[in-house]
């Protein structure tokens, strides 16, 4: 069923006559009810409101302009003269005005949830508008629309430009009920001085001999206006379609890991005053290229790991201390070949080795699901292909436990290092698909995310009548739209119930936070106020927790460590100074580590770092706490296997090391450690004293 998108007066006047004489007067009231409610003073019954030629500053108006009143009035209509089904109900969410007042940007995390700026829940109901990443086949006339991905030719751009006003859109957006924006986008792209051509904006007179990044700029500056929050999603290098062995599989696969921190920072600062423009989702999809993998904390220039912690710490420290830093596992390792290891790792290295951010509370998982594709299936059929099983043929019971292992571990288990907020960013299914497993797999699926009440973002937002079947709104040349607003899509019953799950809402508490520091490769300084101290230990690799963090536990070797404000923050004086330690001279209260030797903290100064060279100890870093903190403590030993609180608070932090780790109560005032035959000066022990006198 196709809607009228058009605003020509002639169709206008006539759709609005033929629903009159149909009976629908009741669309007639209600549409001037909410003309009425915006203040726009119109005639209904002669024609609508024009649309404006530019981006309009002020958009709850927009939303009842002619071509939302055309596609109101014409649904109605053509489903009474053509006796098409009823459409299934959408929860929508709110229109522009009330999307903008329900929630305050910056957005930030606590536990699993994200939250805006007032603490309250703020669930990611988003899609993927895409185009701005490219559409290119890689092979063929790029100017051929037959060469693009389903016929689609985006010219860089979100696609649709060249089929509705952006206006229209939006208002289609609202309609789904969704609150957010996943905007991809290449690095060729923000690179490209050519105006686009007027045919690629043709309904959106005013982009016109715009680049293709005025024109990003333009939709950002409509979409945030409308009320939504946009992540913006670095999809490719190149301009091409994803995904395959197309030159886009890591972040510096046809670029330097320098160029894409550039472009990154360059962004991030062009877009730093609005401020729902909420995330960075680094990279889409890091995987395997012909010859080499991408890896998880090997410390190489192809580690997503190393590359995806330096580049948030960037962002937030240099370009914009607001945004989400959102981080995808790794899509694909290994050959695609049975007989040969191969596996879609997903999150689950995140276990072992999570992110550490200068502001803990601004990291975001990410990870992408599709039924054909599988835990070891890289989706392909023929080469490529190989007998592991997809997800869409598991069992519902073998796709939940899949999940849970795969990524949504993050979420489910609490009070761990790795606790974040998890974004699925990309699901979807084609509407014309039949395959039984897949459309069970589908509605599994959903049921997984209303259950888990997950944040997600369907994979594609916008199509073309008649080409691409996975996108849930098409238009047509004539602009003119379909889709799973429709009323014959089949995907449409599964949306609704998704959109429209209970969910956490309002208020949520603060919770401990827990936050593992990686000194494998390099320094893990993620103190703001410590990293302004400059180099305290030259030569030695250094670690230092989230200001208002404390040290809780140490690894014997290796380097890693645990940080929390279990308990309490211990809020520091601004005009505080955190000391190096490298003696005894704090040891006053008694020897609590036998021959060995210690490096203490003063009195009401807590650890808040350490450093190490090699194995060995090299110094604390000792911080007052700026009240009074309790004496009575205990040595805990881990140099000859694990001493941890019950229940594992904090997680595994130093996977096939011996550890030691304070109770929650508890703070870190010493290290310990000894110069003895076969000891190596590795930390050996920890004096834990009770946060409160």
């Amino acid at each position: 069923m196709l809607t009228e998108r058009n605003g020509n007066q002639e169709n206008a006047e006539h759709t609005i006559r033929q629903a009159a004489d149909t009976g629908h007067r009741i669309i007639l009231a209600r549409l001037a009810a909410l003309r009425e409610k915006a203040g726009v003073r119109c005639p209904l019954v002669s024609v609508p409101c024009p649309l404006e030629d530019t981006v309009r500053p002020t958009p709850f108006p927009a939303l009842l302009s002619g071509a939302l009143l055309l596609g109101a009035l014409g649904a109605a209509t053509a489903t009474a003269s053509t006796g098409a089904p009823p459409m299934t109900r959408i929860p929508a969410a709110d229109d522009a005005a009330g999307l903008a007042d329900a929630w305050t940007a910056p957005l930030s995390t606590r536990g699993r949830y994200i939250v805006d700026a007032s603490g309250n829940r703020f669930k990611l109901k988003s899609a993927n508008w895409h185009g701005a990443q490219g559409s290119w086949n890689g092979s063929g006339d790029i100017n051929d629309p037959a060469n693009h991905h389903d016929g689609e030719k985006a010219d860089q751009m979100p696609l649709g430009l060249d089929r509705a006003p952006i206006q229209a859109i939006l208002a289609d957006f609202h309609e789904l009920g969704i609150n957010s924006i996943r905007l991809p986008f290449s690095n060729e792209m923000l690179h490209d001085e050519r105006p686009v051509s007027d045919d690629s904006v043709a309904a959106n007179p005013q982009l016109r001999d715009k680049t293709p990044l005025q024109v990003f700029d333009a939709v950002i500056a409509a979409t945030t206006a409308e009320g939504f929050a946009v992540v913006l999603n670095n999809h490719t290098n190149t301009s091409r379609f994803c995904c395959g062995l197309d030159g886009n599989e890591r972040w510096n696969t046809s670029q330097s890991t320098a160029q894409w921190e550039n472009d990154w920072i360059a962004l991030a600062r062009r877009y730093k005053d609005n401020k729902r423009v909420v995330g960075a989702d680094l990279y889409n999809e890091v995987r395997r290229t012909v010859t080499d993998d991408a890896n998880w904390n090997w410390g190489n220039d192809h580690d997503w790991w190393t590359a995806s912690q330096r580049l948030g710490d960037r962002l937030l420290t240099e370009a914009n201390p607001d945004l989400l830093v959102i981080v995808e596992g790794i899509n694909w390792q290994g050959i695609p070949l049975d007989g040969f290891s191969h596996w879609r790792p997903t999150l689950e290295p995140v276990r072992t080795v999570s992110h550490t951010l200068v502001a803990s509370n601004k990291l975001v998982y990410s990870a992408h699901f599709y039924g054909y594709t599988g835990p070891n299936h890289t989706g392909a059929s023929g080469l490529g292909e190989t007998h592991d099983p997809r997800y869409q043929e598991l069992s519902r019971e073998e796709l939940f436990a899949t999940l849970d292992r795969q990524a949504f571990f993050v979420t489910g288990e609490t009070g761990r290092h790795f606790t974040a907020p998890l974004w699925i960013s990309e699901f979807g299914i084609g509407s014309d698909e039949t395959n039984p497993q897949a459309r069970a797999w589908f509605g599994n699926f959903v049921d997984y995310l209303i259950g888990r009440d997950a944040d997600f973002a369907y994979w594609p937002l916008v199509g073309w009548t008649g080409h691409g079947t996975w996108s849930i709104l098409n238009y047509d040349a004539q602009g003119r739209r379909s889709g799973i607003l429709g009323g014959s899509d089949w995907r449409a019953a599964h949306w609704s119930r998704l959109v429209g799950a209970p969910q956490k809402s309002g208020p949520v508490a603060v919770t401990d936070t827990w936050d593992m520091l990686n000194l494998d490769h390099a320094d893990a300084v993620q103190s703001l106020r410590t990293r302004a101290l400059g180099e305290w230990d030259p030569g030695a690799r250094k670690g230092a927790c989230p200001d208002g963090q404390r040290l809780a536990g140490l690894a014997h070797r290796g380097g890693r460590g645990l940080c929390t404000d279990a308990g309490t923050s211990l809020t520091v004086p601004a005009t505080a100074q955190s000391t190096v330690v490298r003696d005894e001279r704090h040891v006053q209260q008694g020897d609590w580590a036998g021959g060995y030797t210690k490096y203490q903290c003063g009195i009401n100064q807590f650890v808040s770092g350490y450093s190490v060279r090699g194995q060995e100890v090299s110094a604390v870093l000792c911080t007052p706490a700026g009240r009074t903190l309790g004496m009575s403590g205990r040595t805990v030993w881990f140099d000859r296997g694990d001493n941890r609180p019950a229940g594992e608070p904090g997680g595994e932090f130093a996977q096939g090391n011996f550890k030691g780790q304070c109770r929650t109560d508890e703070y870190a005032a010493g290290v310990a450690f000894t110069s003895a035959w076969a000891k190596g000066k590795t930390p050996d022990a920890l004096l834990c004293r009770k946060l409160e006198g």
